[in-house]
């Protein structure tokens, strides 16, 4: 015979199960609630405005900037750096670069050894870029250019870097953004047209293409400083600590030697370099996510692409990297900034206007 269950033991075990019931019931409700907020804040975020409107802007404009800055310092040698003065490479037999080989990016690399038409198409992305600076049919143009600037950079691989690479994903991206929703011609003319509606469904799909599009940049920007910081780590030039010396005191990338001297001069600094970089790189996708940290990491990474730009004479690389940053700056400062900018403007031009 089996031993009856005393009857505070059955009361026992029933209040466990009533409180098991319970608590399962609270912290499904608890879950229910956590998803549906979350989904509400995703759908409300992603669909009622576009973000980070201003910091896109300055992002077309840095990268046109950089474009031409590129294209016109390498105007009076484009024939001998990109064009039929480059043949003896082998690249116009069979390119290294995959993207010559598809019809649409192949224009430059078919140019090549035809001078006049080579220099025709020079001119035109240049004058592209300006018009990307500008920001005038950025949704006509922005494709355009980005096809003209794949085939340019992509017709003679051996004078690419990374900041190349980054150029080209970030524009990919940016085809389907308002990347000239502010400062702007394209934004000077809409704002002589009525307000649109942000609710109607074509408005509310170009908001989910735009914010979908920066979570995309942000997601590319933060794992290349991610993997940089764990690929550098893993060399000994930089675990011990001397990775900055070695390429300043080289002749292809110590253009300034007395400026390379004198930032080397220094052992500890040389290290405190080298290590910093990597921690720069590494923590910076977690300093976003708070607005002390965010300025910090914002000045530090500023101040590395701004080292590799002067002492590395990689300018074009260092403002591609610059301009994609852009976006992690808040449009409250990117506004308050050009309030300033426009009262110091004021405040010169009635000076000006008193001494005259």
């Amino acid at each position: 015979m089996t031993n009856p269950v005393p009857p505070s033991e059955g009361l026992r075990i029933r209040s466990a199960l009533n409180f098991l019931k319970l608590l399962t019931a609270h912290l499904k409700n608890a879950f229910m609630s956590v998803l549906i907020t979350s989904i509400n804040f995703i759908e409300t975020w992603l669909l009622d405005s576009r973000k980070a409107l201003y910091g896109i802007s300055v992002t077309r404009i840095l990268l046109g900037s950089a474009a031409l800055g590129l294209l016109l310092s390498n105007y009076s040698t484009r024939l001998y750096s990109f064009g039929s003065g480059s043949v003896w490479n082998g690249e116009v037999i069979e390119a290294k670069s995959e993207f010559p080989k598809i019809w649409l990016f192949s224009i430059f690399h078919r140019a090549i050894t035809n001078d006049i038409a080579y220099s025709l198409l020079y001119v035109v992305l240049i004058m592209l870029a300006v018009l990307v600076v500008l920001g005038w049919r950025s949704k006509v143009l922005l494709p355009v250019f980005f096809v003209m600037w794949v085939s340019f950079i992509e017709a003679n691989d051996m004078l690419g870097d990374q900041g190349d690479n980054m150029f080209r994903i970030a524009m990919l991206i940016m085809l389907f953004m308002d990347t000239s929703a502010r400062w702007s011609l394209d934004a000077r003319r809409r704002n002589r047209r009525p307000a649109v509606d942000d609710s109607a469904p074509a408005r509310q799909i170009g908001n989910l293409l735009h914010n979908l599009g920066l979570v995309a940049l942000t997601a590319q920007v933060c794992f290349v400083y991610a993997s940089g910081a764990l690929y550098k780590a893993g060399g000994s030039p930089w675990s011990g600590g001397y990775a900055v010396y070695n390429p300043l005191q080289t002749e292809r990338f110590g253009t300034w030697p007395v400026l390379s001297d004198l930032a080397t001069h220094w052992g500890p600094a040389v290290t405190i370099a080298s290590w910093g970089s990597i921690i720069i790189q590494a923590a910076f996708v977690f300093m976003l996510l708070s607005r002390p940290t965010r300025i910090i990491g914002l000045l530090a990474i500023l101040s590395f692409h701004i080292g590799i730009a002067i002492l590395m004479g990689l300018p074009w690389f260092s403002l591609t990297m610059i301009a994609i940053d852009s976006i992690f700056i808040r449009d409250r400062t990117w506004i308050r900034l050009q309030e300033r900018t426009r009262a110091l403007s004021a405040q010169a031009h009635s000076m000006s206007s008193q001494d005259g």
